[in-house]
Order: C-alpha cells, then sequence, then structure tokens
C-alpha cells in the first residue's frame, strides 16, 4: 500500500512547504517498519480506514521526530510513573508509625485495612481515568489525576483517627489509580517508532517515586516519631508522618503545576479515532512547530481515505460520544482471536503481579524489622535507610529494560527472564541470616522488579490500537488493583511474622514469568496504532 502524501504553504501553515511549492512525496507503507503491523493488529478486528488513517499519521509523527516537545512531555508523563509507584509506598511506610494513644492508631490487628482502602481507591481510579481518556480525552485526565492526588494527600496530614486516614487513603489513590493508564497513551500516541524504548526507560521515574518516598520519610519519620524506647506515643512526639504527607502533597502539586508549565496537546491519534481528523492535524502542526521540524500530512489526505471507503462519519460531541459509549470499548479489546488472546493474557498477568508485588511491598519495612542482625529490630532511621537503599538500585533497572527490549529477545524476552529472577530473589531473601544480607537480597529484588514494570508498562499500551489503549491498560491495571486487594486481606488473616508472603510473591513472580511465554505479539521495531 502507497500513500501520496502533499502539503503546500497555504494549509495552516504547513512547515513542509518550499518556497510555496507544492511538495509531494509518496510513502510505500510496505517498505517501512510499518509493514509488520498487519500481523500486530488484524484488520479483522479494526476498519481498514481506521488502520490506513492510522498508519498515515504514523508516519506524519515518524516525519516530526523526537524533539523539545517530546523531551518535555517525557518528563511531565515521566511524574505519572513516579506518583504511581510513590503513594503505595507512601502508605506502607506510615502505616507502622500509626500507633498514637492520643491520636491516629490503627487498632489490633486492623492496621492492613489502611492498604485494603488504598487499594479499592487504585481500582476505581483505574476504571474511572482511563475509561474516560477514550471517551473524552487523554488531556484532561492526565492534569486532574494528580490534582484529586495532591488534595486529599494534604488533608489526609491532618487525619483525627485511623478511620479517617483510611477514607483519605482511598480518595488520594483514586487519582493515583488513572497516572499509568493514561499517561502511557498520550507518552506513546507522540512518539516516533524508533523512540518507542524510551517508554520501557520511563521505569526510571518510577524508581525516582520509590526513592523519593523513602528519602523524605528517612529525613522526616526516621526523626519526628516516637522512640523505639516509648512504651506509649503521643500525638505531639509522632507528627513525621503528619509532616511527610503533607510534603508528599505538596510535592505532587508543583507536579500537577508543571503539567500547566508545559502544555500538552490532545493527542493527534486520539482525535482521529474518534473521527475528528482537522483537530488531529491542527495539533500535528503544532507539535511540528514545536520541534521545528517539516510535516507533510493534509487533512486533504484523511479525507481521501474517507472518501475511498465512504462518507465521512458525523464527528460526535463529548456528551453524544459518552451516551453511546456503552460496553463498545471494552468488547473492542477483544475484537479478533488474537487481540482476545493477548487481552486476557495480559490482564491476567498484572493481576497475578498484583498480588505478588503488595505482598512484598506494603510489608517491607516491618519485614526488614523484624529481620535484624539475629532477629534483632532495626532503629526506625535503619529502617527507612535501607528502604531508600533498596530504592535507589531500581534506578540501573529502568537502564537495562530500556536496552534489552530493542535486542533480539524483544520485551517478551526481557519480560521472562525479569520476571523469573524477580521470584529467585525473593526467595533468596528469606536465607537471609543479618539485616546486610536482606539487604542485598531485596536490592537484586528492586533491580529485576524494576525491568519488568518497565517493560510492562510499555508492553501494555502498546499492543492495543489508539481507539482503545486508554480501555485496554486501564483493564490490566483494573485487575492489577482487584488482586492487589487480597494483600492486605491475607496480611489480616494469615500470619505475616513468618517468611510466608515472601514465598507465595516469590512463586506469583515466576508463575507470571511462564504467562509471558504465551504472549502473541511481539512488538519491537513495530509502530503502535
Amino acid at each position: 500500500m502507497s500513500i501520496t502524501v502533499r502539503a503546500s504553504s497555504e494549509n495552516n501553515g504547513d512547515l513542509s512547504s518550499k518556497n510555496g511549492k507544492i511538495v509531494e512525496e509518496e510513502w510505500n507503507v510496505s517498505d517501512t517498519a510499518l509493514s509488520s503491523d498487519s500481523t500486530l493488529y488484524e484488520n479483522s478486528g479494526f476498519s481498514e480506514r481506521y488502520l490506513e488513517k492510522s498508519k498515515l499519521l504514523s508516519i506524519a509523527i515518524d516525519e516530526i521526530g523526537f524533539g523539545k516537545y517530546q523531551i518535555g512531555l517525557f518528563f511531565v508523563a515521566g511524574f505519572g510513573w513516579l506518583s504511581d509507584n510513590a503513594w503505595p509506598i507512601v502508605t506502607s511506610l506510615i502505616l507502622p508509625r500509626l500507633v498514637e494513644v492520643d491520636g491516629v492508631h490503627a487498632p489490633v490487628g486492623k492496621g492492613p485495612y489502611l492498604t485494603l482502602a488504598q487499594n479499592f481507591g487504585l481500582l476505581a481510579g483505574a476504571l474511572v481515568w482511563s475509561l474516560s481518556s477514550d471517551i473524552i480525552g487523554r488531556r484532561w485526565a492526565f492534569n486532574l489525576t494528580f490534582l484529586c492526588t495532591a488534595i486529599w494527600a494534604t488533608v489526609a496530614g491532618s487525619s483525627p483517627n485511623f478511620a479517617a486516614i483510611g477514607v483519605f487513603a482511598a480518595l488520594w489513590s483514586f487519582g493515583v489509580g488513572g497516572n499509568l493508564p493514561v499517561d502511557s497513551a498520550i507518552f506513546i500516541e507522540n512518539l516516533p517508532s524508533r523512540q518507542k524504548y524510551l517508554l520501557t526507560m520511563m521505569s526510571g521515574f518510577w524508581a525516582l517515586g520509590q526513592i523519593l518516598a523513602n528519602l523524605i520519610s528517612w529525613g522526616l519519620i526516621g526523626n519526628y516519631s516516637c522512640s523505639d524506647s516509648d512504651t506509649v506515643c503521643h500525638k505531639a512526639d509522632n507528627k513525621g508522618w503528619r509532616y511527610f504527607l503533607y510534603t508528599m502533597g505538596g510535592i505532587t502539586f508543583l507536579m500537577f503545576f508543571s503539567r500547566f508549565a508545559f502544555r500538552v496537546l490532545e493527542s493527534p491519534m486520539f482525535y482521529m479515532a474518534r473521527g475528528d481528523d482537522e483537530k488531529a492535524i491542527e495539533n500535528l502542526y503544532k507539535i511540528a512547530k514545536i520541534n521545528g521540524r517539516p510535516v507533510s500530512i493534509t487533512l486533504e489526505q484523511l479525507q481521501e481515505i474517507d472518501r475511498k471507503y465512504g462518507d465521512q462519519e458525523i464527528v460526535p460531541s463529548k456528551h453524544a460520544h459518552l451516551s453511546k459509549y456503552k460496553l463498545t470499548h471494552i468488547r473492542d479489546c477483544f475484537a479478533s482471536r488474537k487481540l482476545a488472546i493477548s487481552t486476557s493474557l495480559v490482564i491476567f498477568t498484572w493481576g497475578v503481579i498484583g498480588l505478588a508485588f503488595p505482598l512484598y511491598n506494603a510489608f517491607l519495612p516491618s519485614y526488614l524489622e523484624r529481620n535484624g542482625d539475629a532477629n534483632k529490630p532495626l532503629p526506625v532511621h535503619l529502617v527507612y535507610r535501607n528502604s531508600l537503599i533498596v530504592a535507589v538500585i531500581g534506578i540501573p533497572g529502568a537502564i537495562v529494560a530500556g536496552i534489552c527490549v530493542e535486542l533480539r529477545i524483544g520485551r517478551k524476552g526481557t519480560l521472562f527472564i525479569s520476571l523469573i529472577l524477580t521470584g529467585v530473589f525473593l526467595y533468596c531473601s528469606t536465607t537471609a541470616t543479618t539485616s546486610n544480607a536482606n539487604l542485598g537480597w531485596n536490592c537484586g529484588f528492586s533491580f529485576f522488579s524494576n525491568i519488568v514494570y518497565g517493560v510492562l508498562y510499555a508492553y501494555t499500551p502498546e499492543i492495543f490500537p489508539t481507539k482503545i489503549r486508554g480501555t485496554g491498560v486501564g483493564l490490566a491495571a483494573s485487575f492489577n488493583r482487584v488482586m492487589g486487594i487480597f494483600a492486605p486481606i491475607i496480611a489480616i488473616y494469615a500470619d505475616i511474622t513468618t517468611s510466608a508472603p515472601i514465598f507465595v510473591s516469590g512463586a506469583l513472580f515466576m508463575f507470571a514469568g511462564l504467562l509471558t511465554l504465551l504472549f502473541p505479539y511481539e512488538p519491537r521495531g513495530k509502530s503502535s496504532y
């Protein structure tokens, strides 16, 4: 299939025109990397018109290239990865400090209810924000998720009791739950095909979120909490966790405002998927202008495709689109046999990891505290210092992930190896007899688990077309949160003073690794439409 792209200086200030003359260029799609996309998205599931327009826009984005706009988007979207990891860790870091006799204290055996409330919020957020991003657009959800998180996290710092902080944790987590489904969609839809690996390297921000949370908690919770020697903890002596929430809420406000300092445009791919070709072209030209690069695509080219396949559909209003939505986007995630198998396996894998990771992460501080030298509890400041060290190890994991996904083993091979090794390191951590040995094994876990999340967060949006990308990622993230709900339930009813949660978590990671061998798609070297 070939597509002739024309442009002139009379079209919206087209950057491709030269001396007012018409520029004409023919692209043979079969000769580009896009040719392999026919095996990624089968025509049986999506209209020929949609696929042809998607390829044309993908060519235009490749032509614009990686420039100022993508660099700015890399950082403001990266804050979503940072927030997604930081806030669940915030919950696990403050939980051991909720022991005030005259303030917030967790009832005996009920501490994990805070994690449970958080996971319910994450689940609701993943569903609502991801589905809305496919209906009303990525941009609104992209900005509002941070505002929701910042407001309720700051308010949570003044919680009068355990029930209140549980409610606020659910509310701030509602905002956090939408970060990855929305941010990954808007980022990948503006990336040239040669820079798709950057979506994997976004996990560096995920590791930074863990570092940020642990670093601040080390300084605030470690220095402004009740002493280990205190038999009774009073509110006045235990303000560290409140200062921690105020600080993290303030940082989230700053990240929210940064998304206005750098103006994020609605995805051209999203506009095209909705049938609004004019706005899609308009935003492409804006991106090209920011990058200072030429772009050859014109509105006429998209209209030619409409004439080829019939009259263009009337562009629906946002409200009309909402009323017609129903379950169409969800059904489209299973539009063909191959896509249905892929969607099911990816969702199930997210769910398995969704149970495995909280079992490890939610109770890491208390686990480290129980497993000090010869089972001697560690001082508070050492607990948070060790958590910080584990977090820092995740940074090189992100770099390795970005390199490996472009090698012959691709996304699937990298995901399989990293999941298996994540489980291995968790098993090894149960053999530790000193705090340093335990710390070392957990550093290995942090390294490989960061590779896992880097690849998984990139692979998932890559295998879904634009029109259902938010919904597809949202379904996977939602099942991840559903399974995450079981982690605190296990903690409530099981004996977590043993290494049992670590054994279960390790087995689940290894099982998830085996599941990746069944994935039908390998997106390496392909464009995502």
